[in-house]
């Protein structure tokens, strides 16, 4: 029989790998990641990711983990419906009633565990240090009242669904229900939220800013089976659901990104930066090389002024093999031209003339289907241009892939004032 500290080591260390002994055998180091936050961490959190990622199993492992790990934690889980709380309730009791759980529970307190309650929405064992007699775990809807209860941990996972996007009267309800829970956690307790976002004004913006884990980042689903899910549902509800992301269906510009190029692809092509000084803009930079009708792209968006990242953004042109850098003179009267050229860069810069809007309409639209935008691009950059519409508050990433599209359009003479000493950003055939 392992001693005490070993099996502590493995549940805390590696808990994913007990998943695959009860047979969650999907469960990757990244779920690894999340079961230990889960149970280790402090802080209030909120995780969302998108469906078919396995959140929900391992909020199950962690809650049974809770239960041996720290028997006198008093924990809530709450989901939508009751029935929705049974169904993960019956998850964890069937965790808890394995073979597994007895050896464990035998390794750290010298007998096997016990459920001593066992109830549709309430789960406790023997292990249980509770005077007051309260379960271990208690499940319940979100239509059930907590008023007066108390606990350590509060798991809400999917109180937020298709019903906050159709209802403002369930969006209010829900928010008005997730304040009450921060009088129900105890002093020194802990909130974690699980789930995927559904309207922008629905209970998440109460919320911690989420970890978010979209359909492009987890590497959970195969691109073929994503493209039939794609077909198969209403692009807003994709957003909802894939991306994580909410978008009216009216206000779709830019659906069905295609990604997982090889960044190789995007090599000896230019570079365009759209700078940040200040506020609440982003600093963003697109690297676009032209290969026949197709544009591949790498895109990285960073929130903070330029100059904290034009190490990186030259690290990046070089690595890409890029000819030039594109940026427009506008805001900065060419200091960041003039700042690049000064580190060995070629740089061409512009004067805007062409309504920002016009322009990502014109020419990143236009050639949509033929964008492919290779590995280790920005998820937020991705994200901000399937974000866009004309009230966008922030559309430097889509502004910046315009660019530089346009650049390698092919034609001369749209949107740009050409003045000596610079070049008009419309053409590969530009003249100085």
């Amino acid at each position: 029989m392992a001693d005490r500290q070993t099996v502590v080591r493995m549940l805390t260390e590696k808990p994913y790998r007990l998943g695959h002994l009860l047979g969650f055998t999907a469960l990757t180091e990244l779920h690894n990641d999340w079961i230990r936050d889960m149970v280790l961490g402090q802080k209030d959190t909120t995780l969302q990711s998108h469906r078919g990622s396995y959140k929900t199993t391992c909020v199950s492992l962690a809650l049974a983990l809770l239960i041996l790990l720290r028997p006198g934690c008093r924990t809530l889980f709450m989901r939508k419906t009751d029935g929705d709380i049974k169904e993960v309730i019956a998850q964890v009791r069937k965790i808890l009633e394995s073979p597994h759980w007895a050896h464990l529970s035998r390794c750290l307190y010298g007998t096997p565990l016990v459920l001593t309650t066992a109830t549709v929405s309430e789960l406790s064992t023997n292990l249980s240090t509770d005077i007051k007699g309260t379960a271990q775990l208690v499940g319940l809807g979100t239509s059930g009242s907590v008023t007066g209860k108390h606990f350590d941990r509060i798991f809400t996972d999917d109180i937020v669904n298709i019903q906050d996007r159709l209802s403002r009267a369930e969006r209010e309800r829900i928010k008005l229900l997730y304040q009450e829970l921060r009088n129900v956690v105890n002093r020194g307790g802990r909130l974690y939220n699980t789930g995927t976002p559904w309207h922008p004004e629905d209970a998440f913006s109460l919320m911690p800013p989420p970890r978010r884990y979209d359909c492009y980042q987890t590497g959970l689903i195969a691109p073929e089976e994503l493209a039939a899910i794609r077909d198969q549902m209403a692009p807003s509800l994709f957003a909802a659901n894939y991306e994580l992301r909410h978008v009216a269906a009216e206000e779709v510009i830019f659906t069905h990104p295609v990604t997982g190029g090889a960044p190789a692809l995007a090599e000896q092509g230019i570079a365009h930066v759209d700078a940040a000084y200040g506020g609440r803009d982003s600093t963003a930079l697109t690297i676009c090389r032209r290969q026949g009708d197709t544009y591949y792209l790498y895109g990285r968006l960073w929130p903070c002024h330029v100059e904290d990242v034009q190490e990186e953004i030259l690290a990046l042109v070089r690595r890409f093999c890029c000819g030039r850098i594109h940026c427009e003179d506008n805001g900065d009267k060419g200091y960041l031209a003039r700042q690049l050229r000064r580190q060995g860069a070629r740089v061409m810069a512009y004067h805007e003339g062409m309504n920002k809007h016009l322009k990502i309409l014109t020419y990143l639209r236009s050639v949509w289907r033929q964008v492919v935008f290779v590995e280790g691009t920005d998820p937020d950059y991705l994200r901000q241009i399937t974000d866009y519409s004309e009230e966008a508050e922030h559309d430097d990433a889509p502004d910046s892939a315009a660019s530089a599209v346009r650049v390698l359009w092919g034609r001369r003479g749209e949107g740009a004032i050409i003045r000596p000493g610079r070049i008009a950003l419309t053409g590969e055939d530009m003249t100085l």
